[in-house]
């Protein structure tokens, strides 16, 4: 995805919209290596918090929030935009990302940035972690907040996610929810594809394309009672 400036020159945090993230990426310089990383998340990311998330700046200390875990911790641009969209951080301090003194690191800081859940850009920890957070909130008796994790396709060859998706299958975690962004930089892959992997442990499945919000919604809102659910982002090829 090619993102410019077009339609977010001017950014109005009380009415934000999809166009104004290409002007708040925009803001952020210095880790363009990453910037591939960060454009393959966009529309999921933007999908999830503008109609999908229970989060909201003003209720991310409510223990009845949704969690939203980004294990795809590298190249965390878009994640900055989007949060910065819905009023969680200033806009003003995409400016600073990457410098010494700023909150906004090259990988996400829980301690740093308000909204964000887990530190992360160590591969292959999120989901791990988003068991672990749906099993201790059903274990606390809070049955309504859900738990989505955001992975790349590259992550799954990690054995810890191998463990994870076979542990949150078994168990049945029904309020965790994975996406896999999958832009077709994985090692190994899976025969049958990653979909199938996840549908072999128990979880429910469904593979979109990954720029069609209207799918990527269908996709996220799906019934999959007693069973935890994957969606798998399809993107274009990491170059």
């Amino acid at each position: 995805m090619t993102l410019t400036t077009a339609d977010a020159v001017t950014f109005h945090p009380t009415s934000p919209t999809f166009h104004h993230l290409g002007g708040l990426m925009s803001r952020m310089t210095g880790a363009e290596k990453h910037g591939p990383a960060a454009s393959s998340t966009l529309d999921v990311l933007w999908v999830l918090y503008d109609r999908v998330l229970r989060v909201t700046p003003e209720t991310a200390e409510d223990q009845e929030r949704d969690r939203f875990l980004l294990s795809k911790g590298h190249g965390p641009m878009a994640y900055y935009a989007v949060l910065a969209a819905k009023g969680f951080i200033a806009a003003e301090l995409l400016d600073t990302f990457g410098r010494y003194d700023s909150p906004l690191g090259h990988h996400p800081d829980r301690t740093l940035v308000p909204g964000v859940e887990i530190g992360s850009g160590s591969l292959g920890h999120g989901l791990p972690l988003g068991v672990g957070t749906a099993l201790g909130l059903r274990a606390q008796g809070l049955l309504d907040p859900a738990v989505w994790v955001l992975i790349g396709d590259a992550e799954l060859d990690e054995g810890s996610n191998h463990e994870a998706i076979a542990y949150a299958g078994a168990a049945g975690l029904e309020r965790l929810h994975t996406v896999v962004i999958d832009n077709q930089s994985a090692t190994h892959g899976w025969y049958g594809g990653i979909a199938s992997h996840f549908a072999t442990a128990g979880w429910s499945t469904v593979t979109v394309d990954g720029r069609d919000h209207g799918a990527l919604f269908e996709a996220f809102t799906r019934p999959h009672p007693g069973r935890p659910h994957a969606v798998v982002a399809v993107v274009e090829p990491k170059n």
